[in-house]
């Protein structure tokens, strides 16, 4: 059998029980596209609608690395930005509390600030006009008890980067949104990724996109509208998810990243030096993962399999979506997958995600 029909023979058995409706896996090699391929449904309930490879995901928290955290690249890279300056520094028009004055920029990005993984914040902003939300959501991140002391230790979170998102904003004077379009997506020739606000109302074709969860909360099927519930509340744009693409879109993304680490930085938003840093380990402590905004391998149990390289960054997202850049080989897995459709309860990926990753790798690695 050969390899590559070995991947797909994976991904149909995948789709058969239930690990996702469907899916779309691309894997390319320094921007040279080896294999690109959808199966199963973008949709089942309230009809079957079938996965293409131009299918459009809601690509959850790799708003992350692809969104926020870029924009932070950004604007450190042109000095509006410090890696190493404190909210008390960036946000001097605010009264902090003593617990987050110093908290730094880089200990947002590396997830070691000491905010806890998430709130609901939803329940509450869903009662306020929608124009107060976003600076209500501010006072609640700041009045917020820490788990652990800056610095300390590390914990995923979700509201280290919504106060990432309230920084970028404040710098560029202008949301997220439009500041990606501009600075980053448009450039790039990436205008397939981009946030969906919910004020621009619901998507003009429903089937190009990828079905989410029956959420509880709004008691309905979402399809083309983030499903963060934090992020809906905000109205669609927010630091920790809210970006839309195709896996093409993720992939002109990623492709800009090994441009940059092979040297051809000619038009691109950052410096190779300043992109190095935010790809590195934040800390020594082999335990801790995380580089600046994306995450890396683990040595032992990690979703990316056995194969990849040391030099590898990468992320998941909630409604099964993941990518993996291998930085010392040129080469990008991308699997976007609707997993949570219908119901998040559905966690057969965990288990799907590594072995795809080794049979990739091993055909292509």
């Amino acid at each position: 059998m050969s390899g590559k029909k070995r991947i797909l023979d994976l991904l149909n058995a995948a789709a058969a029980d239930g690990v996702f409706p469907g899916a779309v896996l691309l894997v390319s090699r320094a921007g040279h596209r080896l294999f690109l391929q959808a199966v199963g449904q973008a949709a089942i309930v309230p009809s079957p609608r079938l996965m293409t490879v131009d299918t459009v995901f809601d690509l959850a928290s790799l708003t992350k690395p692809l969104a926020t955290t870029l924009a932070v690249l950004v604007l450190v890279d042109r000095g509006r930005l410090r890696l190493d300056a404190s909210l008390a520094e960036l946000l001097q028009s605010q009264s902090l509390p003593a617990d987050k004055a110093g908290i730094t920029l880089r200990q947002l990005l590396s997830h070691s600030a000491g905010f806890p993984a998430w709130k609901p914040y939803y329940v509450e902003l869903e009662r306020l006009p929608q124009t107060d939300r976003q600076k209500r959501i501010r006072e609640l991140l700041l009045k917020e008890p820490l788990e652990y002391p800056p610095g300390r230790q590390s914990l995923y979170s979700d509201l280290g980067f919504l106060l990432i998102q309230w920084l970028v904003e404040e710098k560029a004077a202008t949301n997220l949104h439009h500041f990606t379009r501009k600075h980053l997506y448009d450039p790039l020739g990436c205008r397939g990724l981009s946030y969906r606000p919910l004020e621009q109302g619901p998507p003009a074709a429903i089937h190009d996109f990828a079905a989410t969860e029956n959420c509880p909360w709004r008691g309905r099927g979402v399809t083309g509208e983030v499903h963060d519930e934090n992020a809906y509340a905000l109205g669609g744009v927010a630091g920790q998810a809210g970006l839309f693409g195709a896996a093409g879109d993720v992939g002109r993304m990623l492709d800009a990243i090994i441009r940059t680490r092979a040297g051809i930085s000619v038009g691109l938003p950052w410096s190779a030096a300043r992109l190095d840093e935010f790809l590195r380990r934040a800390y020594p402590d082999p335990a801790n993962t995380w580089a600046l905004g994306f995450d890396t391998p683990a040595a032992v149990g990690s979703s990316a399999g056995r194969h990849f390289s040391r030099d590898t960054v990468g992320h998941l997202g909630f409604t099964g979506t993941s990518f993996w850049v291998d930085l010392q080989r040129k080469l990008t897995v991308i699997l976007l997958t609707n997993r949570i459709h219908p119901t998040r309860a559905n966690e057969k990926i965990k288990e799907f995600r590594p072995v795809l990753h080794d049979a990739v790798m091993e055909e292509f690695g």
